[in-house]
């Protein structure tokens, strides 16, 4: 996956200054527009040795990740523009109050209940007494399990986050389900541990050790502050619970794994297949009343289950504590919130400063209420015109997908028609969703940010259970138009291309048409194409888990992956650290494919007639600068590191190398035998 009012043209304007991409509005329309950033360019690189800072290297060199951030690039500075906006759409609905209508005043009061900080500060922990005394309070394992159940959340979405580890013991997923694409059903995964990866626990490497050790300070300082006695010793029974939990767990690409991941329970196979935990007690405190689920790990869950009955009840007390108040810590005082930024953002990804109170007050009441906040986005900042551009765009890229598809000589026509099928089907939402949830039973209050975080929580997770009883919704969108990001949904074989990334530098009508092509055009390709990787290959056109290719096709897919994967298995972003390749590989098809289907649009859209030169550069030349400017990025060590090691992305750099695999670069650039990134052409992977 890829991550305002008078005010906010200043935001665009700096936007524009520092990406070296011009935006439209007063005096810059009569200019012509550039569309790539000629000054960005790194002419002493040799684009054949080192073609991404060849594109990117002299912005490199001046760019600065801002102190609060992990990292810098245009996806961040379109964050930072949709967080303008969203402020100031906001502070609009807290000045017109009940004028502005229902849902505004509850954006207005839970943005304004987090920014109150002398009243949060003023409450201290008193608010999480409570869950903790209820913690506390657990006599056995019946009532440990109910409790257990009543922290179920829905809080991930394995088909678009290999990491999707959760604190919670378990995590919940509600979406079609793999066999029966007429119904929801709930997926269950393994969960429980606070690391963002198996592996945070049980290597060997020193900085996964170090971290180990800063991790159990955190969690011995989170339960000082929550005031729980003995904190050290409760924090070394959470860290050796959460060792055991991990040892259980599959490990990120082995979890990522659908086919292995479709496994039907019902409540009675969890009894007898899972062991350990009293599973009716845990789906009676998660509210849970059907009986279809997905089991997508069984040793995972199995192996949790069992750590259930085996470990003591006073160490799952602790470790409850512990998430407890990790989790609200956002929500508490200046102390709880400092710790957490202090472990998650800075440890963990190297952010030397804290965002400004406002910033992550924005985050929060998008999490919250992210949906009402989009409705007032959309319909300030993604007028009609915008979303007839990007549909547009979206269909001639549908078209040439449907032409590769036709010249795929390998490629059985019964695959074929499958693929055609899958295609045609294909449900794309451009900006925002044509129907909005309904907030209305949502209760927020205006000084109580942890009770208004609990309740939006709670909320959340219920709108995700009524899904189970519910008819299957395709049209459901899964990410806010104020997001900075684009998703494929296979199990609805559909695409959400929201608001907010649909904008400069990414798309901007004002520029060249080639720019749009080598940047929104290869993003939306590559959402589309996701239908078609690794993963999608497994979902047929109305999302039913089902292999429809013949075994010939699918053999010389597998090997092109297998290519692709041993490809970028070669890049080290650090000596001692490489890029997985199976890991990462659905993404790095997707961007090949993506890529080759926007370059045969923008072809088509040429209508035969050659390409407009721009600052010396032919149409490309253009192409391929624009998509790699479009993955610039500048990133912290402690980031980039852990990226690595638990993202399906691979780094921003070597996305921008896919171009190799393209044969129309060679010639735009004269990369020839010799360079280091030349690739004899039966190497390159086109995959698709």
């Amino acid at each position: 996956m890829i991550g305002k009012a008078r005010k906010s043209l200043l935001l665009m304007a700096t936007v524009a200054a520092v990406s070296g991409w011009g935006l439209a509005g007063g005096a810059a329309e009569k200019t012509p527009h550039p569309g790539i950033d000629a000054a960005g360019i790194d002419k002493s690189v040799k684009p054949g040795d080192e073609f991404y800072l060849y594109a990117n290297g002299a912005w490199m060199k001046t760019a600065k990740i801002p102190e609060d951030r992990s990292s810098f690039g245009p996806g961040v500075m379109l964050v930072e523009l949709a967080n303008q906006r969203t402020r100031d759409l906001i502070q609009e609905a807290a000045a017109t109050g009940a004028q502005a209508g229902p849902e505004a005043g509850k954006i207005a009061d839970y943005y304004n209940s987090f920014l109150d900080e002398a009243a949060i500060e003023a409450k201290g922990r008193a608010p999480l007494q409570p869950t903790l005394d209820k913690i506390a309070a657990l006599r056995d394992k019946s009532e440990l399990a109910r409790a257990l159940g009543e922290t179920l959340r829905t809080d991930t979405d394995p088909l678009n986050n290999t990491n999707y580890h959760t604190p919670h013991l378990f995590g919940l997923w509600v979406a079609q389900d793999f066999n029966d694409p007429a119904r929801n059903t709930a997926y269950i995964l393994q969960g429980g541990i606070g690391l963002p990866e198996r592996d945070y626990y049980l290597s060997d490497d020193a900085k996964m050790a170090q971290t180990r050790e800063q991790y159990k300070a955190h969690v011995t300082k989170v339960l000082t502050l929550a005031g729980i006695q003995n904190p050290a010793g409760a924090a070394n029974r959470v860290m050796a619970l959460e060792t055991k939990i991990a040892r259980a767990h599959l490990d990120a690409v082995a979890g990522h794994d659908v086919v292995k991941a479709n496994n039907p329970w019902s409540t009675a196979d969890f009894t007898a297949k899972a062991p350990g935990l009293d599973w009716q007690a845990y789906f009676a405190g998660a509210g849970v009343t059907i009986d279809h689920f997905i089991a997508w790990q069984p040793s995972g869950i199995a192996g949790e289950a069992a750590l259930v009955a085996s470990e003591p009840l006073e160490d799952w007390k602790d470790f409850l504590a512990f998430h407890a108040a990790d989790e609200a810590s956002p929500y508490l005082s200046k102390a709880f919130a400092d710790e957490s930024f202090d472990f998650y953002d800075h440890t963990l990804s190297g952010v030397p400063q804290q965002r400004e109170r406002w910033k992550r007050a924005i985050d929060a009441t998008n999490t919250a209420l992210g949906f009402a906040v989009g409705h007032l986005y959309a319909q300030r900042y993604f007028p009609p015109e915008a979303k007839a551009k990007i549909e547009a765009i979206v269909q001639e890229l549908l078209v040439a997908f449907d032409h590769r598809i036709d010249k795929l000589a390998w490629m059985a026509p019964a695959t074929k028609a499958e693929a055609k099928a899958k295609l045609k089907t294909l449900k794309v939402g451009v900006g925002y969703p044509d129907a909005w949830p309904d907030y209305s039973t949502l209760q927020v209050v205006k000084d109580d940010a942890y009770g208004n975080w609990r309740r939006a929580d709670l909320f959340e997770y219920k709108r995700g259970l009524a899904k189970l009883t519910s008819p299957v919704d395709r049209d459901e969108w899964w990410m806010a138009p104020q997001t900075v990001n684009a998703v494929n949904l296979p199990v609805q074989n559909a695409l959400n291309f929201p608001a907010a990334i649909l904008q400069p530098p990414y798309f901007d009508p004002d520029a060249p048409a080639v720019a749009n092509y080598g940047s929104i055009g290869a993003i939306i390709g590559h959402e589309i194409s996701h239908s078609f990787d690794t993963e999608g290959a497994e979902f047929d056109s109305t999302g039913r888990l089902r292999n429809w290719w013949t075994p010939a096709d699918f053999e010389h897919f597998s090997a092109s992956a297998a290519r692709l994967a041993s490809q970028f298995d070669q890049y080290h972003p650090f000596p001692d650290l490489a890029v997985n390749g199976k890991l990462t590989l659905t993404e790095n098809i997707a961007d090949v494919a993506g890529l080759s289907a926007a370059y045969d649009a923008w072809k088509m859209s040429l209508k035969g007639k050659p390409a407009p030169k721009v600052a010396g550069f032919t149409g490309e030349q253009q192409f391929f600068l624009a998509f790699d400017q479009s993955w610039r990025e500048i990133r912290r060590d402690a980031s980039l590191r852990r990226g690595v090691l638990t993202n399906e992305h691979a780094p921003a750099h070597y996305r921008g190398l896919t171009v190799r695999n393209l044969d129309a670069w060679y010639p735009a650039f004269k990369v020839e035998p010799g360079q280091a990134l030349y690739l004899p052409p039966d190497q390159r992977t086109p995959v698709w």
